[in-house]
């Protein structure tokens, strides 16, 4: 730990820390998108059917969800920094190669088993990389700051749409279907040595002012979390730890609203286009633009739902009601998509669609990754946002299957979006009247003990 007149008289370090949180989580969000962007030049080049498609585009899903809990457990053991690190370079490599598979297969089964392999390993490997996100958050932000801060992150899909489909297109139509994947996977490995030369813990980071350090501390950030001595000190994991994470019924509300969260998120990626074109009569090009708006709308509730989550707390809300209140109603919000059914115009179901995105992302701000912040023990921080995050990613394929069995056996988009609006008044219902009071597992039996302290954190002066 640096002495304190080593210091700087003030800083805003943890702003410089969610930048790069927020410039990493697009990166994994693109690299994650970009085969949906070259996939039909891949699919031409290498004469594959639209199942062996699929297959491809669904390995991400599949290990993203299996490497949740080996992720989170290596997060606890290791530490944010070096986990973080070591999955961003291997990721980026994994990109990297995508782009060499036409190089190393000599037809199509051996670029179907490479790329398949290789889209595998990055849905395992990238599977830390958003409870790093909360970790990191938790240890960098007090209470009061918590939902603006994993509002930006949770946001990082919108951004990655925005700046690197686009990029992504240019790409494939200039170069080739390779380019996207070699960009990506540049960046990558480029932002290993940001990240590796710029985080640290807080006590420990040179540029933090004693004013910032004391501000976060006593607003009930876990500044020690990925110290050495902490690290070392931890317990193993124990079955007990297991079952308080999948026994509590406030973290089993919050799993499930992401669940719905993300159900939203990839019924918006997969079904929504399709639904503009073969239900609303729209052409692809004019059904690619139409997804733009509904995006930003959703970055813009995202946002909102965050700031009016802190604001609501810095009021003196509670933090249950103030975290609770903007995920219900922008829930609420969201049901509204089902109006698409009957609403004539494309322009209309363009403008229903941005206004329940807006709430979505009022939803997700608010009520996903900052909660899993505010309630994460203490010792199993990794653990907790695996968890959380590996049942809400279920719905990344649980969701486009349903959904097209639905409409598959009914012949009826409308049915298939009231099934979709049907999770959004689920998840308000279990947040309204199920989940109880928000508050740190383990504290609650023992509040002395709690590192939380929203008062506290109110009569503090931000720096």
């Amino acid at each position: 730990m640096l002495k304190a007149n080593h210091r700087p008289q003030n800083s805003h370090v943890r702003i410089g820390i969610l930048c790069l949180i927020l410039f990493l989580s697009v990166v994994a969000y693109a690299d994650r998108s970009i085969l949906s962007i070259s996939g039909s030049a891949i699919k031409d080049e290498f004469g594959l059917s639209a199942i062996q498609l699929g297959l491809i585009l669904s390995a991400f899903s599949w290990a993203y969800v299996i490497g949740q809990i080996p992720g989170g457990l290596f997060l606890d053991r290791f530490g944010t920094k070096k986990v973080y690190g070591v999955t961003l370079a291997l990721w980026s490599i994994s990109t990297l190669l995508m782009g060499f598979v036409g190089e190393f297969s000599s037809g199509m089964t051996m670029a179907l088993t490479l790329m398949f392999a290789l889209r595998f390993a990055l849905g395992l490997i990238e599977a830390p990389s958003f409870p790093a996100n909360a970790r990191a958050v938790i240890m960098w932000f007090p209470s009061a700051e918590r939902g603006r801060a994993s509002s930006l992150f949770a946001s990082a899909q919108y951004f990655a749409v925005a700046i690197f489909s686009p990029l992504s297109g240019w790409l494939v139509s200039r170069f080739g279907w390779e380019w996207p994947f070699f960009v990506l996977g540049g960046i990558g490995v480029l932002a290993v040595f940001v990240w590796m030369g710029f985080m640290r813990s807080p006590r420990h980071h040179p540029q933090v002012s004693e004013n910032e350090l004391r501000y976060i501390e006593q607003g009930g950030a876990l500044v020690d979390i990925d110290s050495a001595q902490t690290l070392k000190a931890r317990p193993p994991l124990s079955k007990a730890m297991f079952r308080k994470l999948l026994s509590n019924r406030m973290l089993w509300c919050a799993y499930i609203g992401q669940y719905c969260i993300i159900a939203l998120s990839y019924f918006f990626i997969t079904w929504f286009p399709i639904y503009l074109v073969q239900a609303r009569g729209m052409n692809i090009l004019d059904a690619g633009f139409a997804t733009i708006a509904p995006a930003v709308f959703g970055f813009l509730g995202g946002i909102s739902g965050g700031y009016i989550s802190d604001k609501l707390l810095a009021n003196g809300w509670s933090l249950s009601w103030a975290r609770k209140t903007p995920y219900i109603v922008g829930m609420l919000m969201a049901a509204s998509l089902v109006l698409a059914a009957v609403i004539p115009s494309n322009v209309g179901i363009i403008a229903m669609m941005s206004f329940a995105f807006f709430g979505k992302g009022v939803a997700a701000g608010a009520g996903t990754w900052t909660i899993v912040s505010d309630t994460a023990p203490k010792e199993a921080v990794g653990l907790a946002g695996a968890i959380f995050n590996g049942i809400g990613n279920m719905a990344g394929f649980i969701t486009p299957l349903l959904f097209g069995i639905i409409v598959g056996l009914t012949g009826s988009y409308s049915i298939g979006l009231v099934f979709v609006g049907a999770h959004c008044v689920v998840a308000a219902l279990l947040f309204l009247l199920v989940m109880g009071p928000i508050e740190r597992v383990g504290a609650e039996q023992n509040p002395a003990a709690s590192y939380e302290n929203p008062e506290k954190a109110r009569g503090i002066k931000a720096v």
